[in-house]
């Protein structure tokens, strides 16, 4: 789905009014401590009417002055339990819980008793997996709002607001190349470290690299695929992104590696890549392209793409078409939009593109923000120091509900290979994917 930045970001995540991922409405302290009266009439008969909107998942609420809902005490079906500070604070959930939930959760105003992944997910698969939608899902869910547009001139600051929040961020957390897409998990044991390498020896044993092979990628992050098909594939790479600071760091481990013969990083937005190329590559990029902006998308893989071109796009997707969460949208990945295979595959229609294979690796992104979660805890210390506890709990809960949406089937990992039309060879089988030497796979 994704990528750093320097260190003036950092004050983005304190709650200052800044372009950075977290500027979150502020409580007060005195509100914090407020224990507030007892519940009224009304606010119980609300609370159990959101309960039943949500489709009554196993979860439990317990209001300010300990009354639940479900009004018996918890059971082995319930998973955990909602703690709702004070009365602003359930006026907010019921007025726009789409956003409030969290923004609350974030500044502690909400808190949840109990495994927070298995939390979502019990929420997730009531309101979307069980239950048919309609307009109650909608406002429950993803009330809609006012999105941002992924146009030439706003991308940027898109980008920006989640990717440029300083490289030793991501460090901490992610794995030594710096991958912040979905692994590929042969084994479920292998290290996360290993995992993102068999990835990029997956995208290219599907790609059938060749050494001398001309490949634009689209994002390229910190540039490790970039890097690897180079290294270990001998192809020739330009690679396009918005992000400065990831730009700067590719070109500066290509020197480091002496690849910036083979390998040209460009900051510059995939709309204006030119040239012609053998394959066109895009990982965890189509998910911040928008969906308004696909056929842009598809005009950038046509004008790159010889007659005989191939190519691959990988993304987060969803099951059906639906806008993002709203707090995810605003807070964390602005103008994003997770598309539905159909629409992946609509790109290709108008630019004599066929799609040739697609893979699903939800279970392998849902291990991936495992091991992302895992570390990210072992250094939240460190990351409250740095930016504070809002964002650390913003981003707890953005990687557990990820989790919980992966779980729940909610969401997947699509890898979708497709040649120009008048590529007619195609391998007979999936054997290639497994060569024993993947710098040379086999026809």
């Amino acid at each position: 789905m994704m990528r750093p930045g320097n260190e003036k970001s950092r004050g983005q995540m304190t709650g200052q009014k800044t372009e950075g991922v977290l500027t979150l409405p502020r409580t007060s302290s005195r509100s914090r401590r407020r224990a507030g009266s007892s519940t009224t009439a009304l606010e119980r008969w609300l609370v159990r009417g959101l309960h039943g909107m949500l489709g009554r998942p196993a979860i439990s609420f317990v209001l300010w002055d300990g009354y639940r809902v479900p009004e018996v005490p918890p059971s082995t079906s319930t998973v955990a339990t909602m703690r709702i500070a004070d009365r602003r604070t359930l006026w907010r959930l019921l007025a726009n819980p789409a956003l409030n939930f969290g923004d609350d959760y974030s500044n502690g105003l909400i808190e949840i008793d109990g495994p927070l992944v298995e939390f979502v997910e019990a929420l997730v698969r009531a309101v979307y997996v069980t239950r048919k939608g309609g307009l109650r899902e909608r406002l429950a869910v993803n009330r809609p709002m006012w999105r941002r547009r992924n146009s030439l001139a706003e991308s940027r600051g898109n980008i920006h607001h989640h990717y440029d929040l300083g490289n030793d961020f991501y460090r901490l957390w992610l794995d030594e190349e710096m991958v912040y897409t979905c692994a590929y998990f042969a084994d479920p044991s292998m290290t996360l470290e290993a995992a993102q390498v068999a990835k990029m020896d997956h995208v290219c044993r599907k790609l059938q690299l060749r050494p001398g092979e001309t490949v634009v990628e689209a994002g390229c992050g910190w540039g490790a695929l970039s890097l690897h098909m180079a290294r270990r594939y001998g192809a020739k790479v330009t690679a396009f992104n918005i992000s400065r600071e990831q730009i700067e760091y590719a070109r500066a481990r290509a020197r480091g590696e002496g690849l910036d013969s083979l390998v040209t990083f460009v900051e510059d937005d995939y709309r204006n890549i030119s040239g012609k190329y053998d394959v066109f590559v895009s990982v965890g990029m189509l998910e911040h392209v928008g969906r308004d902006y696909h056929r842009e998308f598809g005009r950038a893989i046509d004008r790159s793409l010889g007659s005989e071109g191939r190519g691959l796009v990988h993304s987060i997707a969803q099951w059906r078409s639906f806008p993002v969460n709203a707090w995810l949208e605003r807070r964390i990945f602005p103008g994003s939009y997770p598309p539905t295979l159909r629409e992946m595959a609509a790109i290709l229609e108008p630019i004599h593109c066929t799609v040739t294979d697609v893979e699903n690796l939800r279970q392998h992104y849902a291990l991936t923000l495992r091991h992302w979660l895992a570390r990210f805890e072992e250094h939240s210390g460190e990351i409250e120091a740095r930016y504070g506890e809002a964002f650390v709990r913003a981003w707890r809960l953005y990687l557990s509900g990820s989790i919980a949406n992966f779980n729940a089937n909610c969401l997947a990992l699509y890898q979708m290979l497709f040649t120009r039309v008048a590529r007619t060879q195609t391998p007979w089988t999936r054997a290639y994917l497994y060569a024993s030497d993947p710098a040379r796979p086999a026809t």
